[in-house]
């Protein structure tokens, strides 16, 4: 839930047509947020599924090359879009980074492989 401040108001003397248009175009950006945020949350879960895998195979949490062409691509996407495509850089780099991190937190869970001649219990 959300508060509203008085600036975050229009003031009483507007023109309720005018109220009314704001309304439905906070209400479509709430909707958008609510879109962006479960979409970043099934972005987690495939990213969380392949830190696992990496920590598996003994490979490491980032992946330069990998991160260079996301970026590259989400720019070109942001252009297309019309969006600044330095605020979609910032954005991806943000993510990324939030990425790694689980990854590297996924590998220390994980710990090192057994061997061969460590006990198994």
């Amino acid at each position: 839930m959300t508060t509203s401040t008085p600036q975050d108001q229009p003031a009483p003397q507007t023109d309720p047509a005018v109220r009314a248009e704001l309304g439905r175009l906070r209400d479509s950006i709430d909707n958008i947020d609510a879109a962006v945020v479960h979409m970043l949350a099934e972005r987690f879960k495939c990213t969380q599924q392949v830190g696992h895998l990496k920590a598996a195979h003994d490979l490491p949490p980032a992946d330069p090359s990998r991160e260079a062409r996301q970026i590259e691509r989400l720019r070109e996407l942001a252009e297309n879009a019309k969006l600044d495509p330095a605020f979609a850089e910032k954005f991806l780099n943000f993510i990324i980074s939030e990425v790694i991190r689980h990854h590297e937190q996924i590998a220390a869970d994980s710990g090192p492989a057994p061997t061969q001649d460590t006990p198994q219990g």
